[in-house]
């Protein structure tokens, strides 16, 4: 073969290196380019996070009773998810990240949230605020926990009024420039609590007065029953006591016979095994399942506190008002 014949190979072959290499370097830039776009518009993303406070909240009913007030000025998260068991709880070590990074930490009080102390004092240095502090509480009467405060207030609307006053407060404090605002959605979500305060005394006293006995797993409707003229009967006081004793399902047994109650329930976060059993000894019907501690999800029937009272007050009227309810 000849010199020229070699010469033009060799050209040909080299082209096609070079030009693979030219595919290379065009590539790994525009991945290059892709990648740093990609990591601004996270940053972006991660600026605006941070533009807007993060309030975290023990449990859902609070994290939704702190969005109608936070409007769109204020980023909310629930510690606990939908369903989760409050009393007793156990932080992951992810809650006690997000809890580093909260600008406000908003509990119940009243010896809820049995973990919120050590929760809080791993946070650092995250201010919180106490929904029920300065509220007159009403006690726990004839168990282990007698003479302790009920914590369970926003279960009826009048008092839950006083959680929003609280809640108006803490975020002007901690954004000023945002408490127009806050006061104004505090006071439009008040009036639906009024609103719905005014519905659920109108349905509840359509309830006879001597079936008004509202049976429960967990004593979490004394403030309802307080407020709304019923009596309350459980099987334990707060779910952080939620033994079912012999002793404890019998004195309930003998009261819903010798009070007539045809109709009794229990709560979302609990087994029902032991009402059930309740139910069965004492010739109850079982009504069905309230919501207390956690709201529902999205598709379920109490994703908000307005729906979870009505929720709860509709298994009641059905429960107490059915002249011939099934067995």
């Amino acid at each position: 073969m000849k010199a020229s014949a070699y010469k033009t190979i060799f050209l040909k072959e080299t082209f096609k290196l070079l030009r693979g290499f030219a595919f290379l370097s065009i590539l790994s830039i525009a991945l290059g380019l892709i990648c740093a776009c990609g990591l601004r518009l996270e940053t972006e993303k991660d600026d605006l996070r941070k533009e807007k406070p993060l309030i975290l909240t023990t449990f859902t009913v609070l994290a939704d009773m702190a969005k109608n007030v936070a409007g769109d000025r204020l980023t909310v998260n629930s510690i606990t998810k939908f369903g989760s068991e409050i009393h007793g709880y156990q932080p992951t070590p992810s809650d006690l990240v997000k809890a580093a990074g909260a600008d406000l930490i908003i509990e119940n009080g009243l010896g809820l949230e049995l973990w919120v102390k050590k929760f809080t004092a791993a946070a650092g240095n995250v201010p919180n605020v106490v929904l029920s502090k300065g509220m007159e509480p009403l006690l726990i009467e004839g168990d282990v926990y007698s003479g302790k405060p009920n914590p369970h207030v926003w279960m009826s609307p009048r008092r839950a009024m006083k959680y929003v006053d609280r809640i108006v407060e803490a975020f002007s404090e901690l954004d000023p420039s945002g408490s127009e605002s806050f006061e104004r959605n505090g006071l439009d979500y008040k009036k639906k609590l009024q609103e719905l305060d005014k519905e659920l005394r109108t349905s509840l006293e359509s309830i006879p007065s001597g079936q008004r006995v509202l049976v429960t797993c967990e004593g979490a409707f004394t403030y309802l029953t307080h407020d709304y003229g019923m009596d309350e009967a459980y099987l334990w006081p707060v779910n952080a006591e939620s033994q079912v004793t012999p002793r404890r399902m019998l004195k309930l047994i003998q009261l819903i016979k010798s009070r007539g109650v045809r109709t009794i329930f229990c709560e979302s976060t609990v087994s029902s095994k032991a009402q059930l059993e309740v139910a069965r000894s004492s010739g109850a019907r079982f009504g069905g399942t309230f919501f207390v501690d956690s709201l529902s999800e999205a598709g379920g029937p109490a994703p908000t506190l307005l729906d979870l009272y009505r929720h709860n007050v509709d298994l009641i009227l059905k429960g107490l008002v059915l002249e011939n309810p099934e067995k």
